[in-house]
């Protein structure tokens, strides 16, 4: 090559030369600074694989099955019975008839207002809704023989001290309780129980729920108030050739949804149901304009200025917090806080933080979406925020699409190449029209990631795909004080869809509400105490990016399966599987062994994991 060039004299000159030439410390020191340069320019540039690796999460439109579609098919295996004329039998209902569709099982509903009890013996399990028993009269000793005789009944309620009650108490394991309720604030799981257990876990607005119960020996206690030892809220009793299973602990909301399902899952002899299986920590408002805000404990803890203080502390912290746990961030654009809602657009021009900030997300395996061009969320003027948020509506539909047209613009713009596809509303507030302008004009929007629990205008969701094809991810928990009721839901939803969704803002360290007032150090130290929490329970949970746990959330939307339990095996049959799966799987007779077509994880005590890769799945019973 180089004697084609010139020879070996034009080689020998340039190496003589270099040795001749007087400030090589120089070029030494100016080539370190065009190495940092690249790999800032790197840093700043966009990131084209990490978004499209992301988005491959999602079904193609053609195979998706949502939930709603799927339980159609389910064989009813499950009776419930309850009494709408009861309103706490009501409030139960509306959890359990949620409860059951995502656990896949099908139910009839005999209400006793206008229904008879039907024939049991068409029935795997049955599941009592009513505190008041009155109403099923001889209907008791039907159940008690049926369970006699094998079957598996669950009282789901604390039941009153009645003639009704009592006929069936001792069967229920029992011996003698009182005529009150007693107060509970709390609630202790046994370890080998559920994800999460061996712990208490504060009740909000404690009352008088529990039955004060003295239960036999026989009788095998999952729960108690307080601590082991307390009034039992979760037990079963072995009856005849059958079992009952009681709850006790009179809650009937959305964030005890999972304690009822373990409980259920002690009803026979296999328990079974899909689960989503994923971790997601979201970041909202980044990246973002410096937050605006009060700076005073910033600037008490650290003497530096808010936009310092994010890029050189909380920044650096968070993506350490992102390698000790394998967190994958979901950061969610906001592209400037200005209140205009007019539908005139001012673009922003100070790029470099977005870029920085944005690339270093992806660089960490994480994702991008969008939150909003302002912090104004999608709503127009029939909408009354009153006192409760401090925001302004839309001109018209157009301003509102004008906004999210220039969001995408900018993300673009900023992140050449990288796919979005996640939208978090602003507060998580969302209209009915701006809802329905997302699904029809914008189809790169294919996700909405809002909020799990009703709130102040909030937009709630439920784990799932809607008619229009958006998958609604709920976000569970939030912020870095988490409150006795957060602490609840989460494990309420390992043990549910064995999922963690969770969400802080950058500016939560400048608002006294939501604890700028104990310092970043105590924050940071508070969410690195849930993550340990999180983690320790469940290691086998994936963490996910916001697109990937849509992915799941279609995956196991989709999921039905049929159970044939034998002495030797447990064979399943996964009907709307597309490449892989996830179960949980109660063994309450026998241990399990050699598993074909997937892979089984202990989770604790009797309760494993089920990574399903075919369709048919055979587990062998050691």
């Amino acid at each position: 090559f180089f004697k084609r060039k010139g020879g070996s004299g034009s080689l020998d000159r340039f190496i003589k030369s270099m040795k001749a030439f007087p400030f090589k410390g120089m070029l030494v020191i100016w080539g370190i600074f065009m190495l940092m340069g690249a790999v800032l320019f790197a840093e700043r540039s966009g990131i084209h694989y990490e978004g499209s690796k992301s988005q491959s999460a999602y079904l193609s439109e053609n195979q998706i099955v949502t939930e709603k579609e799927a339980v159609k098919e389910l064989k009813k295996t499950c009776l419930v019975i309850m009494d709408s004329q009861q309103e706490d039998s009501q409030l139960a209902w509306e959890q359990f008839e949620r409860i059951f569709q995502d656990m896949k099982v099908g139910t009839d509903v005999a209400d006793l207002k206008t229904d008879t009890l039907p024939n049991l013996d068409s029935y795997e399990t049955v599941v009592v809704l009513m505190s008041d028993l009155e109403p099923l009269k001889e209907g008791i000793i039907e159940i008690s023989n049926w369970v006699k005789s094998g079957g598996s009944a669950m009282f789901a309620m604390a039941l009153q001290k009645d003639t009704y009650a009592s006929l069936i108490e001792q069967k229920l394991g029992i011996l003698s309780s009182g005529y009150e309720n007693s107060f509970v604030d709390s609630i202790y799981f046994d370890s080998d129980f559920l994800i999460g257990g061996g712990k208490s876990y504060a009740i909000t607005d404690g009352f008088d729920s529990a039955r004060q119960v003295e239960l036999s020996e026989k009788a095998q206690v999952y729960a108690w108030a307080k601590e082991p030892g307390g009034i039992p809220l979760i037990w079963e009793n072995a009856y005849g050739d059958g079992k009952f299973v009681v709850d006790n602990f009179g809650l009937y909301e959305k964030a005890v949804r999972g304690f009822y399902a373990a409980s259920y899952s002690l009803l026979t002899d296999i328990g079974v149901y899909p689960v989503i299986n994923g971790s997601a920590f979201y970041l909202d408002d980044f990246p973002s304009p410096v937050p605006s805000g009060d700076g005073t404990y910033v600037k008490r803890d650290y003497g530096t200025s808010i936009q310092e203080f994010y890029s050189n502390i909380w920044w650096p912290d968070m993506l350490n917090l992102a390698s000790q746990y394998g967190l994958k961030y979901t950061g969610v654009m906001i592209e400037n806080y200005e209140d205009k809602t007019d539908g005139e657009i001012t673009k922003q021009t100070d790029n470099e933080r977005f870029q920085y900030f944005g690339n270093m997300v992806l660089h960490q395996g994480g994702e991008l979406g969008y939150h909003g061009y302002n912090h104004q969320p999608l709503c127009l003027g029939d909408t009354d925020y009153g006192d409760v948020l401090p925001y302004k509506t839309w001109k018209n539909e157009k301003a509102m699409e004008s906004a999210m047209s220039e969001l995408m613009r900018f993300g673009k713009k900023m992140f050449p190449g990288t796919q979005m596809s996640v939208y978090v509303p602003p507060s998580n507030v969302l209209s009915e029209q701006g809802r329905k302008m997302l699904a029809q004009k914008f189809p790169q929007i294919k996700t909405i990631a809002s909020n799990y629990f009703a709130g102040e205008c909030a937009y709630t969701q439920e784990f799932e795909v809607a008619d229009d094809g958006i998958v609604e991810q709920p976000r569970i928990i939030s912020g870095a004080i988490l409150d006795d009721y957060m602490q609840m839901a989460a494990v309420s939803e390992l043990n549910m869809h064995f999922v963690n969704s969770h969400f802080m803002h950058p500016d939560d360290l400048l608002d006294e509400d939501r604890g700028a007032k104990l310092g970043w150090e105590k924050l940071k130290n508070r969410l690195e105490e849930y993550m340990d929490w999180l983690y320790d329970s469940a290691p086998e949970l994936r963490n996910l990016t916001g697109s990937e746990l849509s992915g799941a959330i279609e995956r196991y939307g989709a999921l039905t399966y049929e159970k044939n339990v034998t002495d030797k095996s447990v064979e399943l049959k996964l009907n709307h599987f597309y490449d892989e799966a996830y179960l949980m799987l109660r063994f309450n007779d026998g241990i399990p062994g050699k598993v074909t077509g997937g892979e089984l994880e202990h989770v604790t005590g009797n309760l494993y994991l089920l990574h399903a890769v075919n369709d048919e799945v055979t587990i062998e019973k050691k």
